[in-house]
């Protein structure tokens, strides 16, 4: 595949996720696939956990939307910088809802393989999240 190719296959990732349309995980994420920053580690690996996270996060977190703020390919890799919002509506972490909306910004990389994602490395501001979430002040100089 092409690097606009493998970068389109991730915004239709992207665009899944923020419909909630968890069927695509089988089509877009290879059987082998490696997710090295789950969001939820203690689920199990691979799509099943991709699955279960998303699923889990979807009853905490509605309305959600990724905007992409940058797309790097190169090779059979696709860096995206982005954020998302959501509104918090359901528990999440032990932390009851507020109905508020909360933002999270990140990168992710993707390596894609015969048009499937097969690895993904994450850094993502969750420590912005949890203050959101819990109501605690940000850290001074944040």
């Amino acid at each position: 595949m092409s690097a606009e190719e493998n970068k389109a296959l991730v915004r239709r990732w992207f665009e899944a996720v923020d419909t909630g349309n968890f069927h695509v995980i089988d089509e877009l994420l290879d059987p082998s696939y490696i997710d090295y920053n789950p969001a939820m580690p203690d689920l199990p690996p691979g799509r099943e956990g991709v699955r279960q996270s998303n699923m889990a996060l979807r009853k905490a977190f509605t309305d959600v939307k990724h905007v992409i703020e940058d797309q790097i390919a190169e090779g059979d890799k696709v860096m995206t910088r982005v954020s998302v919002r959501a509104t918090f509506v359901g528990e999440f972490m032990g932390f009851k809802p507020t109905g508020k909306v909360v933002e999270m910004r990140g990168i992710a990389v993707h390596r894609i393989a015969n048009g499937r994602m097969v690895e993904h490395w994450a850094q993502a501001d969750w420590l912005g999240l949890m203050q959101q979430v819990s109501g605690a002040p940000p850290l001074p100089g944040s």
